[in-house]
C-alpha cells in the first residue's frame, strides 16, 4: 500500500469521525476499531451536534470527494431501503452539490473560448448554477441568437481528486482480491477498472455530446425520449454546450400529479426505454436517477421523458444482449431451468454445476416475486436471496454488466415512487418478445447475410489453400505457438516477483508468529503496553505491513 493511500484512509475516517457517522457501524470487529479511533479525531468534536443523520451523511459524502457522491446518488434511489430522512438528504446529492464560486466558472469558459470575448458569444450567462453535481455544474446562458442553452462545465481540479479515490480502490481492490474469500468471485479488481473507465470518461464533455447525439439518434423516430440538441460549434473537452430544455423534475411527485400525470403511463414508459436502449439500441444511459430526468406533461395522458447529463452511457455486445434477454423471457416464463441452463452456458457459474440445485436456488429467489406489483416485493430481501445464491454456486460477476444491474437499479427505484402497482413483468415481456423475434427472425437472418457477404467473398477463395497449409504443418508437426521475447521477459519478471513476494510474506509470517510467542512466554517479565509486551506490539506491526506490502500492487514494481 503506497504511503499516500495510507494518509487518504487517515483522512477518510478523519472526515466520518466529523460527521460522527459511526452510528451508522455496527458495533463489532473492525468496525468497533474504527468507532475508538473516531472518538480520537480532534474534528469529531468541532462539528455541530445539532444536525441531522441525513445531513451529516450528505456533507460527509460531498467533502470525501466524487466517488462517494456517486455512491450517494445512486443510494437515493432506493427509497425502499432507507430511512425517509436520509434519502431525502441524499437525494441533494443529484444535483444541488455545493458549487465552485461563479468568477471561477467564469474564468473556465474564458479559458476554453481563448481570447474571444464572451460577450462575443453569449448574450448572458447566469451567476447563479441550475445545478451542482460530483463532476460538473450547470448554467443557463442565452445565445446572440436568442437561443437559450446550458453550460456544463467540468470542475477544476476534479480529475486530481478522482485519480487520487481510484489509486486507492485499485489498492484495497487487490487486497480483497487475496484476503476476502469471494474476492476472485466477485473480480473487485476489474469492478474498479470499470469504475476507473466510466469516470474518465464524465470528464470529457466531448465525449458526453458524442453520447448524447447516438442517443438522440436512437429515440429520432419515438416519443418516449427527448434528447436536447448539442451544439457542437461551442463544445469543448470540458465545457459541453446544449439546448436548454424546461421540463418537471421526475422525482416531484406532487408536481407530476398536480398536472394530472398518467402515473400508470410514467412508469411503463420508464421500463420501456430502459429494455429499448439495452436490448434494441445495445447503448444506454447508465446514470438514470432522478436528478438527470425530467417529463414534458404538455400531454398529461401521453408524457414525455427528457434526458440530461450523458457522461455515463452504458454499451451491451451482441452475446450479452442475446443471454440476458433469454435470461429475462425464461424468468418471464416461469422457465427456471432454462435460467439454469443459460447461466452455465455463459460461464457466469461453473460449467461442473449441478443443473437441478441451480435450477432449484433460482425458483426460491423468483417464485416469492413473481408477477407482484413493486411495492409487494421485498427488494433488500430479494437482494439478500441473491447474494447467498451467488455465493453457494460461486458465481462469478460480470464486470460489464456492472453499469446494467446500476441502471436496472435506478429504474426500479424509480418505478416504486412514480406507481407502486407496476408490474414490472408484465411491462417488460413483450418488449423482449418482440426484439427477440426481431433478431431470430427471417428478416434478421437475410440481414445479417447482406452485412457479411463481401467479407465471406473475400475469405471463401483462399480458405482451401489455408486449410490445406494447416492440416500438412499438423501432419509433420511443425504447427508451433511461439511466444516473443517479450513475453518470455515479461514470463521471467513475473516469476521473479512472485519470489519478492513470497519472501516478504515469510518474513511477515514469521514476525507476527514471533509476536505471539513472546505474548505466550511464562515467566518472562517485559515492558507492557495495552496488556501485551512492547516486542509483540513492534513484531505484530512488522509483520503485517509486511504482508500486506507483499500483497500490494506496489510490490509487483
Amino acid at each position: 500500500m503506497k504511503l499516500r493511500h495510507f494518509f487518504r484512509l487517515i483522512q477518510i475516517n478523519h472526515i466520518l469521525a466529523k460527521y460522527r457517522l459511526d452510528e451508522f457501524l455496527p458495533v463489532t470487529g473492525f468496525f468497533r476499531l474504527l468507532q475508538l479511533l473516531g472518538y480520537l479525531s480532534p474534528y469529531r468534536w468541532s462539528q455541530s451536534t445539532t444536525t441531522t443523520r441525513g445531513e451529516r451523511l450528505r456533507l460527509a459524502l460531498e467533502e470525501l470527494g466524487p466517488i462517494f457522491v456517486k455512491f450517494g446518488q445512486l443510494l437515493s434511489t432506493r427509497r425502499d431501503l432507507l430511512p425517509e430522512d436520509i434519502a431525502d438528504s441524499l437525494a441533494l446529492l443529484q444535483d444541488q452539490v455545493s458549487p465552485f464560486p461563479n468568477e471561477q466558472a467564469r474564468a473556465l469558459i474564458q479559458q476554453a473560448y481563448g481570447e474571444h470575448a464572451l460577450d462575443d458569444i453569449f448574450a448572458h450567462i447566469d451567476e447563479q448554477p441550475l445545478a451542482s453535481a460530483s463532476i460538473a455544474q450547470v448554467h443557463a446562458a442565452q445565445l446572440l441568437d436568442g437561443s437559450d442553452v446550458i453550460l456544463k462545465i467540468v470542475r477544476p481540479n476534479i480529475e486530481k481528486r478522482i485519480k487520487r479515490d481510484i489509486g486507492l480502490l485499485h489498492t484495497l481492490a487487490h487486497l480483497a482480491h487475496h484476503l476476502w474469500a469471494d474476492g476472485r468471485r466477485l473480480r473487485p479488481k476489474e469492478i474498479v477498472k470499470e469504475i476507473e473507465k466510466n469516470l474518465y470518461d464524465e470528464l470529457d464533455m466531448m465525449r458526453e455530446a458524442s453520447s448524447a447525439s447516438q442517443l438522440q439518434r436512437n429515440f429520432a423516430d419515438s416519443d418516449l425520449l427527448y434528447v436536447p440538441q448539442i451544439n457542437w460549434q461551442l463544445t469543448r473537452t470540458n465545457i459541453l454546450v446544449q439546448e436548454r430544455i424546461y421540463g418537471v423534475p421526475i422525482g416531484d411527485i406532487k408536481q407530476l400529479h398536480a398536472h394530472k400525470v398518467n402515473m400508470a403511463r410514467l412508469a411503463e414508459m420508464g421500463v420501456e426505454i430502459f429494455f429499448t436502449q439495452a436490448f434494441k439500441h445495445g447503448f444506454f444511459h447508465a446514470d438514470m436517477h432522478p436528478g438527470n430526468i425530467m417529463v414534458d406533461v404538455a400531454d398529461p395522458e401521453s408524457p414525455q421523458y427528457i434526458a440530461v447529463d450523458f457522461g455515463i452511457m452504458g454499451t451491451l455486445s451482441p452475446d450479452d444482449q442475446r443471454y440476458l434477454a433469454d435470461n429475462f423471457l425464461a424468468f418471464f416464463n416461469s422457465d427456471y431451468r432454462r435460467v439454469a441452463e443459460l447461466h452455465i452456458e455463459s460461464g457466469w457459474v461453473p460449467a461442473d454445476t449441478r443443473i437441478d440445485e441451480f435450477e432449484s436456488a433460482i425458483r426460491s429467489v423468483c417464485e416469492p416475486i413473481f408477477a407482484k406489483p413493486l411495492h409487494e416485493i421485498s427488494f433488500a430481501q430479494v437482494l439478500l436471496r441473491l447474494f447467498q445464491t451467488a455465493r453457494r454456486f460461486n458465481m462469478v460477476v460480470q464486470p460489464q454488466l456492472v453499469l446494467l444491474q446500476k441502471t436496472l437499479l435506478n429504474i426500479e427505484g424509480l418505478g416504486r415512487q412514480l406507481y407502486p402497482e407496476l408490474d414490472l413483468w408484465k411491462t417488460a415481456k413483450p418488449i423482449l418478445e418482440q426484439w427477440m423475434h426481431e433478431k431470430m427472425g427471417w428478416q434478421s437472418t437475410l440481414k445479417n447475410i447482406q452485412k457479411e457477404l463481401p467479407n465471406w467473398l473475400e475469405i471463401l477463395p483462399t480458405l482451401p489453400k489455408t486449410l490445406h497449409d494447416i492440416g500438412q504443418k499438423l501432419q509433420s508437426g511443425k504447427l508451433q505457438i511461439q511466444l516473443s521475447p517479450a513475453d518470455l521477459n515479461q514470463l521471467q519478471r513475473e516469476v521473479r516477483r512472485a519470489s519478492h513476494r513470497n519472501v516478504t510474506a515469510i518474513i511477515g509470517s514469521a514476525a507476527l508468529l514471533g509476536a505471539t510467542v513472546i505474548k505466550g512466554l511464562d515467566g518472562y517479565g517485559p515492558a507492557l503496553f495495552a496488556g501485551m509486551p512492547i516486542l509483540t506490539w513492534l513484531l505484530g506491526i512488522s509483520g503485517v505491513i509486511l504482508i500486506i506490502f507483499s500483497l500490494s500492487p506496489q510490490s509487483d514494481k
